[in-house]
């Protein structure tokens, strides 16, 4: 490999994430997740390690699929209670100057008008630093208490919402306001200037937005977009609007499977394969040694809760993991809720058929992300191995005993990795898709489906020249022509 790998924390603003009963450690430190210094302190950390950045997950509903109640849920803390992200964001900002954001928030239950509102004042106030990872939701429950029925929307209608919810913002980002729109002119008694902020007079199938966006550009104006659906209709979308892509396999022959079927993909809709960042969901346990790591993992291993790990995936899958056989394979389930994590374990690691035991004993630690236990040189090795093998450019690192095995890995991971170059030097202050690509633009690059409703000039490299540059703009019918 020659460039950098790219490492993203993983977290959620709960108690507990993905390790079921993990909670418990007397190192853990997720219930300090009501805490603004413990957010601080976390991102100070993450930066002064050469991190990208953070990535948030968020569930809007809760998980009430096993045994049919949300009781084991609440008793292991799986993602619930549950904040919102976005407000650490800013406080997190304010104390690092590198350090990236991704946040999730989905297409089902926000309204694209708002959201693009949110998104750009995030990106003023991390300048330049925020990314939104596009979901479309997956509960019952958050389709129950968002009033839109006793279930939730079907796989190909919620896509078919994000498809558009997704153009929607991209217009009011890239469309509305011309680069040099707010010129704050005390002399004229201008802030901004009417002629230079176009309506996007988008009206489609599921939303009409006619007006201007509400926000000045950001220094990013469209946030770096992540994407996380692993179904054939989420990578689609991933391939035609999506600058790095959220992965979750559970060995590395399905991993590179699933990376050549995006770039491919990517690549048929007139995208460059390399403007998509491929990040693999991975947990490590280090220590000072191979042996120290592993004492640790085995004693993680007694605090696991069996019904927690059920709680969460039965929520994941929308199958009460209850009502199986656990040694009977899950070999051609099909669910409306969570595909992926059906597919996940069933089809995607061609050498095992899981059943629901397998299941439980993998994502006791770490949820479904492989786990890598190990001291410095045996850690780098297989990450290193990772992505050598499949072609990913890095990694969300998860946890199992929330803030200490990001520490750990901190302190001893980290210092290897860049003795073998495979981390980022620490450099000047940079927008995340500046970060994340290199270069010098924080602008989507030119073969993005958002790039043809700007009103910037386009360099001859592609990419955009700097925000106040300002040449041509597109005829105004041009911003009604997709999706609307």
């Amino acid at each position: 490999m020659d460039t950098p790998i790219r490492l993203f924390a993983f977290d959620f603003t709960g108690p507990a994430h993905l390790s079921a009963g993990l909670w418990r450690h007397p190192k853990d430190r997720g219930d300090e997740y009501t805490s603004v210094r413990y957010w601080t302190e976390y991102a100070t950390m993450l930066e002064n390690a050469g991190f990208d950045g953070i990535f948030f997950a968020d569930n809007v509903g809760y998980h009430d699929v096993y045994k049919g109640s949300v009781k084991d849920a609440l008793k292991d803390g799986a993602q619930l209670p549950a904040n919102d992200p976005t407000y650490v964001i800013p406080a997190m900002a304010a104390v690092t100057s590198r350090l990236g954001f991704g946040v999730t928030a989905s297409t089902t239950y926000e309204n694209p008008y708002s959201l693009a509102r949110k998104f750009t004042t995030l990106d003023h106030l991390t300048d330049g630093r925020v990314g939104w990872n596009v979901v479309t939701s997956y509960s019952d429950s958050a389709a129950r208490n968002h009033g839109m029925g006793e279930h939730h929307l079907g796989h190909e209608e919620r896509y078919a919402r994000a498809e558009e919810f997704i153009d929607v913002t991209l217009k009011l980002w890239e469309g509305s306001w011309e680069d040099d729109a707010a010129p704050a002119d005390r002399s004229n008694g201008m802030y901004a200037d009417p002629d230079k902020i176009h309506p996007v007079e988008h009206r489609g199938e599921h939303f009409s937005v006619p007006g201007i966006h509400l926000c000045e550009p950001s220094r990013q104006r469209t946030p770096v977009i992540f994407q996380a659906g692993g179904s054939s209709r989420g990578t689609e979308l991933a391939a035609q609007t999506a600058e790095a892509v959220f992965m979750n396999a559970t060995s590395k022959a399905g991993l590179k499977k699933q990376v050549d079927n995006l770039r491919h993909r990517a690549a048929e809709n007139g995208r460059d394969p390399k403007n998509i960042a491929v990040l693999q969901m991975i947990t490590v346990i280090s220590a000072a040694t191979d042996e120290e790591a592993e004492r640790k993992a085995q004693e993680y291993l007694s605090y696991v809760s069996y019904d927690g790990a059920m709680a969460r995936y039965s929520g994941w899958s929308g199958l009460d993991m209850d009502t199986f056989d656990p040694d009977v394979p899950l070999a051609n389930v099909n669910t409306n809720a969570g595909q992926t994590m059906v597919d996940l374990f069933s089809k995607m690691d061609p050498t095992k058929e899981w059943t629901p035991r397998d299941i439980a004993e993998y994502i006791g630690l770490g949820g479904t992300s492989p786990v890598i236990v190990g001291g410095p040189a045996t850690v780098a090795d297989e990450l290193q191995s990772w992505i050598d093998e499949t072609g990913i450019d890095g990694f969300n690192l998860a946890h199992a005993v929330a803030y200490q095995d990001v520490s750990d890995f901190a302190e001893h991971v980290v210092p290897e990795l860049v003795d073998r170059g495979l981390m980022r030097t620490p450099g000047e202050d940079t927008s995340l898709r500046a970060a994340l690509f290199g270069g010098t633009s924080d602008h989507l690059r030119s073969d993005h489906p958002g790039a043809k409703y700007r009103r910037t000039t386009v360099s001859p490299q592609g990419a955009d020249t700097h925000p106040n540059q300002l040449a041509t703009a597109p005829a105004p019918q041009a911003l009604s022509t997709a999706g609307s």
